[in-house]
């Protein structure tokens, strides 16, 4: 990471609020241009038809968020994250760059080496539910060779991990307890969301699981998307007494706010996904320091939005 994206990321870079000077990072947003011939989408997910750079910074701009971790959005360009490296060349110090990564690419370790050397970048993801691996090979007792090759490189290279396994926990569990030495963070609370409203109606059958993978102390869990969780509608009251446990079994350390913002657009517009941690009344305000760095080991002093 270069100097000016490390301030993002650090507390040279903050926000007054009050008596208090914060950063608030969101952990995970997406941007994107319209599906064009010059960079076609792979698929056509029912996101807007763009959230450019610009506009995502305008959104963030306009509720007092810093900076966040800009996802490469897997569903239109794969492995493809050129869109996303322009987006933090052109807004220096406001994004850090996370890039998924294919584990049946021979030369994925090289990917990866590559990806460290280019400026922004925080991490890499995998996305186990989106993987042409069978479910077998993603759950058996031998890691598949492409996973092994990531994992490894991640920890040569000092890359969390972001982990897509929201209907796939027991692959994810498996996962990190066979690479110890690796970090993960287990994207938008583990538990799989809905792309549009309502939401199922017991959003939250997963959590016993997700309470339990909280003993691995390699894994920390973005409290991301978790407005898209609710059955009670904006500002979303009925998602606090799960959170609650969340925080309470992974410690407010280990818990990276964020927004998810473009998938869930039709749930939530980004306003909304960050009000409701200004409004609410079940965070005080040493609760709302919550770490929104990719990577365990240089968190950001940062905050969730708060009211406080």
């Amino acid at each position: 990471m270069d100097e000016t994206t490390a301030n993002c990321f650090n507390v040279a870079t903050h926000l007054t609020q009050g008596d208090h000077s914060v950063t608030i990072i969101d952990s995970q947003v997406h941007a994107y241009e319209a599906n064009t011939p010059d960079r076609p989408w792979d698929s056509s997910p029912n996101w807007p038809d763009h959230v450019t750079g610009p506009e995502m910074v305008a959104a963030m701009d306009s509720v007092g968020v810093d900076g966040a971790i800009l996802v490469s959005a897997f569903s239109l360009y794969r492995y493809d994250a050129s869109y996303a490296v322009e987006v933090r060349n052109a807004y220096p110090g406001r994004f850090g760059l996370v890039k998924p990564v294919d584990p049946l690419d021979p030369g994925v370790a090289d990917v990866i080496a590559n990806w460290k050397q280019t400026p922004g970048t925080v991490g890499i993801r995998i996305m186990m539910t989106r993987a042409p691996l069978s479910p077998s090979q993603w759950m058996g007792d031998h890691s598949h060779p492409g996973l092994d090759l990531i994992l490894r490189a991640s920890v040569r290279h000092d890359f969390p991990v972001n982990l897509l396994c929201w209907d796939n926990l027991e692959a994810g569990i498996s996962l990190i307890d066979r690479h110890p030495d690796a970090r993960f963070i287990i994207d938008h609370l583990g538990i799989l969301q809905p792309r549009t409203p309502p939401a199922p109606p017991s959003p939250w059958a997963q959590l016993s699981k997700v309470l339990e993978l909280a003993s691995r102390q390699n894994a920390v869990i973005k409290i991301s998307g978790a407005c898209t969780l609710s059955n009670a509608g904006y500002p979303f009251p009925d998602i606090w007494d799960h959170l609650a446990r969340v925080f309470d079994a992974w410690g407010l350390d280990r818990c990276l706010w964020g927004t998810d913002w473009t998938r869930a657009f039709a749930v939530v517009d980004y306003k909304q996904a960050v009000e409701p941690f200004h409004l609410t009344d079940r965070l005080t305000e040493s609760d709302c320091l919550l770490y929104t760095s990719p990577s365990p080991r240089d968190l950001s002093t940062a905050r969730m939005p708060s009211s406080a």
